[in-house]
């Protein structure tokens, strides 16, 4: 299902976090006990992978473009450094090193020798300034980059306008595009891009139908010997239930939607091959409310609202026991380490109490009436829709509960579930009025709290928003921000952090839910060389910047 997430730059996380990202729940790929996955016989050596989030398929290989097809920017394009969210750590991809500036303010990049676009070129310096020059001008973001500049054909450098740590992570997760394709273009904001130009380890377009596109071998990659596929074949599903199906079928090796029960409904029907890893560090599901709404706007019914939630029965029934409830810092198990404990035990805005719920809004002046039903200030019925994409059956069950929750409260929500598409329409122009998200992720929480509470990043209604959809700013935070954006002392940061945790607590942006599984399973019977938790070299997500890693790491089966 789509999660929303946006990820990459204040744009760039949000808008491949957000689109794609709104990239959704995954869930893992797999055989029966015997078989070859009838997506691709083992002789093809073909890596067939479900997406459940997309019922057809357009031709889309435009990296700019929040319509881009799945693997654009996982195995056609790459960044210059991939973050592991499982280990925390940067890994070099076509940036070989790097030098950030003592005082924040910029970085210098030395790019991989001998890197070729699919085509041939070699891959330069001016590459990548023309690629951020291009980003800038189609979606926007990276405010903070004053200037990025070729020093010579190897060497790329980054100037800020202003002290800022996160900037290393964002620039470096960019994916970059051959200037000499993109200069030619006459609009690149709309072009398809349909016979793509990349670094990436499969790029050739073999086959493309509505319902299905295969990417064949770049035959220029400069890992060659970590070529161990023939290509990658994506099968388009309207829903969770229809991936499940081909996943359960054994018609394809790795998926990462949404499993019900998966080890009885996946796992045990071969579980000499078939294998699942959720662990939960990507983002914080969050019940976002628009707040530009009445009575949204009131911390007091966000509270309240977020105290009727039963997190416990979201975790168990909504999502099969895979993760465990949310606190009041907002942070999800990827920042542990991060965490104000002494926050956790003195809040209770994030723990079930309804009956506290109910006081909170009777004093607020949010009254019952004598049938039951709870009024707002202007004496309307207190009402509202949950937004959820219709593919997404995991958050769909999720809204359920949180409706049935509500009526504890006298307040009536009603669950909507048109497709994706149409609810993140609502999100980013804010027409909306309530719905679940993925929050913001990056290397520190700084990313997670600018997505919530940043003043800087909140845009009005009827403009669209990358992230921050609920549209909420606090001055207290947007200030913590920029003192966190500005050090890269981790005492320092540890600090501001805190802060920021604090304040979190007090307003309450949105109501966070549960930790983010990262979804993944797959069979070994046709490839090997996985990620799991004894070798968490990359998480099991599909649609991840982690992917190219798996990509690169599996072989055939012996």
């Amino acid at each position: 299902m789509p999660k929303i997430h946006p990820k990459r730059s204040l744009t760039v996380v949000a808008a491949t976090l957000a689109i794609g990202a709104l990239a959704l729940t995954g869930c893992g790929a797999g055989n029966t006990s015997g078989s070859t996955a009838k997506g691709g016989s083992a002789s093809n050596g073909l890596l067939t992978i479900p997406r459940e989030d997309t019922a057809t398929f357009t031709s889309n290989f435009n990296p700019f473009s929040p319509n881009a097809l799945p693997m654009t920017q996982q195995s056609v394009f790459e960044p210059l450094l991939i973050v592991n969210p499982v280990k925390g750590e940067p890994v070099p991809w076509l940036g070989a090193s790097w030098k950030a500036d003592e005082n924040g303010k910029g970085v210098t990049f030395t790019l991989r020798d001998g890197v070729k676009w699919s085509d041939g070129q070699p891959l330069t310096a001016d590459d990548v300034v023309y690629t951020f020059d291009l980003q800038k001008k189609i979606q926007g973001g990276f405010d903070y980059l004053a200037k990025v500049s070729a020093i010579d054909a190897h060497t790329v450098r980054f100037d800020f306008n202003k002290a800022y740590s996160p900037g290393l992570y964002e620039v470096g997760q960019q994916v970059i595009a051959p200037k000499h394709v993109w200069s030619k273009i006459a609009d690149p904001a709309k072009a398809t891009n349909d016979n793509p130009v990349g670094t990436g380890p499969y790029t050739q377009v073999s086959h493309f139908q509505t319902q299905s596109f295969e990417l064949d071998k770049n035959p220029n990659y400069w890992q060659p010997e970590k070529q161990q596929l023939t290509g990658i074949r994506m099968l388009a599903f309207a829903g969770n239930s229809g991936a499940n199906l081909a996943l359960q079928n054994g018609d394809v090796d790795w998926s990462d939607q949404f499993i019900p029960n998966v080890q009885k409904t996946y796992i045990d029907k071969d579980p000499a091959h078939r294998h699942f890893w959720y662990p939960t560090t990507g983002g914080t599901i969050n019940w976002q409310l628009n707040t530009t709404k009445a009575p949204f706007n009131d911390p007091v019914v966000r509270k309240a609202l977020s105290m009727a939630v039963d997190r416990d029965q979201v975790d168990s029934l909504g999502m099969s026991g895979y993760t465990h409830p949310a606190d009041c810092t907002g942070l999800s198990d990827a920042y542990s380490s991060w965490r104000d404990q002494s926050i956790v035990d003195k809040c209770d805005w994030t723990k079930l109490n309804v009956d506290k719920a109910n006081q909170m809004l009777d004093d607020a002046g949010y009254k019952k009436g004598t049938d039951g039903i709870r009024t707002l200030k202007d004496g309307k019925p207190f009402q509202f829709k949950f937004s959820v994409g219709s593919a997404s059956s995991d958050w769909l069950s999720v809204g359920q509960i949180i409706s049935k929750n509500m009526e504890k409260l006298g307040v009536k929500v009603e669950v909507s579930s048109p497709d994706w598409s149409q609810v993140v329409s609502g999100y980013t122009d804010g027409s909306f009025d309530s719905g679940i998200v993925w929050s913001n992720a990056g290397a520190t929480p700084y990313e997670f709290y600018r997505g919530v509470m940043s003043q800087k990043v909140v845009v009005p209604v009827g403009e669209k928003a990358n992230e921050n959809y609920h549209r909420f700013g606090d001055a207290d935070a947007t200030a913590t921000l920029e003192k966190l954006g500005a050090t890269a002392e981790p005492g320092a940061q540890k600090t501001l952090v805190k802060s920021l945790e604090a304040r979190f607590n007090d307003v309450a942006p949105v109501i966070p839910l549960f930790s983010g599984p990262a979804w993944g399973a797959y069979t070994d019977q046709r490839f090997t060389g996985w990620p799991s938790s004894d070798n968490p070299y990359a998480t099991l997500s599909v649609r991840s910047a982690t992917t190219v890693l798996v990509l690169t790491s599996l072989k055939p089966a012996q």
